[in-house]
């Protein structure tokens, strides 16, 4: 059964206001949320996405409510990865904390357009070129292979330091913040802020994520409506999700794996779909391989949910082994990263400072 227009329409004006007022709130009043105010924003999107889900079931059907379900918590569990990079991007560059909530919801948006981009250019070319699936499944599996055994965010960071000293020879730009304005005064000559180099960090950022999730999207349904549907629920509370986990982030130390299982997981679904759709000559004379295994949405949906959970709780219970090993009086362990930003402290280093100077 067809996802009816009406339906489609109503869905994204709906959420594309939410999303608006959201922004407005933020800008209207800059301010550090609390763990209470944030755990009440991520329910409120958590229940609007299963809402949806349920409306999508009756008015359409169980089959494609499921595919939302499996990609809303796909597209999620990615998101929650990404948080990583933006927590060492915050870091980096010292951004006050009251400012975080206007640069994570930049962040969003440029996600949202991006990602929108991909999935038009993907759902054209899945439409067009059926062995592209060969290239998603293999993408997936790479990606989960890089994501287990090496430091995919130390590579994401010097991805964006590379962009960020292109920036810094031909660009002037301002030592210290000005709140969280691009552009500001100094001596009577505008320059610009430290803000521009985070926004486009987290822009390189953004890209690098939307070429991982997009493939994975698409393993589960080739709904490009559901597909942007998956993406913009999974966005819409991540902003909150940031300060909520806070440095509890650092302690889902299992969290890639699970995240790597399901990528690898669709990889190989994408794979054995792409057989069932063959059209290459040099496979089965370029014709369908019946015989290949089809896995269900259903059984998507229970090795996603299943992985997150086991990648959770095996976090959670190392974390807790581990604090009972250590001697008493003895403080955390502290991550490589933390969410608190100094707002006295200066955006770079003195030798950035001398080469703006120069």
């Amino acid at each position: 059964m067809d996802i009816p227009v009406w339906f489609q329409i109503g869905s994204l004006v709906v959420l594309t206001v939410i999303l608006i007022a959201d922004l407005l709130l933020i800008l209207k009043r800059p301010h550090i949320p609390s763990t209470k105010e944030s755990a009440l924003w991520v329910a409120f999107y958590v229940t609007l996405a299963l809402v949806f889900a349920v409306v999508l079931w009756l008015i359409g059907d169980s089959e494609h409510a499921v595919q939302f379900v499996s990609g809303w918590l796909t597209e999620y569990s990615l998101s929650i990865d990404n948080l990583f990079v933006f927590v060492l991007i915050m870091t980096q560059f010292s951004v006050p904390r009251r400012y975080q909530q206007e640069v994570l919801m930049v962040g969003i948006i440029i996600a949202l357009v991006l990602r929108a981009a991909f999935i038009l250019l993907g759902a054209a070319l899945i439409e067009n070129f059926s062995w592209i699936f060969y290239i998603f499944g293999a993408f997936l599996v790479y990606t989960a292979a890089r994501q287990v055994f090496e430091n995919e965010h130390q590579e994401e960071a010097n991805a964006e330091s590379f962009i960020v000293r292109v920036l810094r020879r031909f660009i002037p730009i301002h030592d210290e913040y000005d709140g969280a304005k691009l552009r500001t005064v100094v001596d009577g000559k505008k320059i610009l802020t430290p803000m521009v180099i985070v926004f486009v960090s987290i822009g390189v950022t953004d890209l690098i994520f939307a070429i991982d999730s997009i493939p994975a999207i698409f393993g589960i349904t080739q709904e490009p409506f559901l597909v942007f549907a998956a993406n913009l629920f999974a966005l819409m509370g991540l902003r909150q999700l940031y300060f909520l986990l806070g440095d509890l982030l650092d302690r889902l130390r299992y969290l890639k794996y699970g995240v790597a299982f399901i990528l690898a997981f669709i990889g190989v679904k994408l794979f054995l779909h792409a057989l069932h759709v063959n059209e290459l000559p040099f496979i089965n004379g370029g014709d369908h391989v019946d015989w290949a295994p089809e896995i269900s949405n259903w059984a998507s949906l229970g090795v996603i949910i299943a992985s997150i959970v086991v990648a959770t709780i095996a976090s959670l219970v190392a974390n807790a082994v581990e604090a009972r090993r250590a001697p008493a009086g003895d403080a955390p362990a502290a991550g490589p990263v933390s969410f608190e930003s100094a707002d006295d402290e200066p955006a770079f280093s003195e030798e950035t400072r001398k080469h703006n100077e120069r």
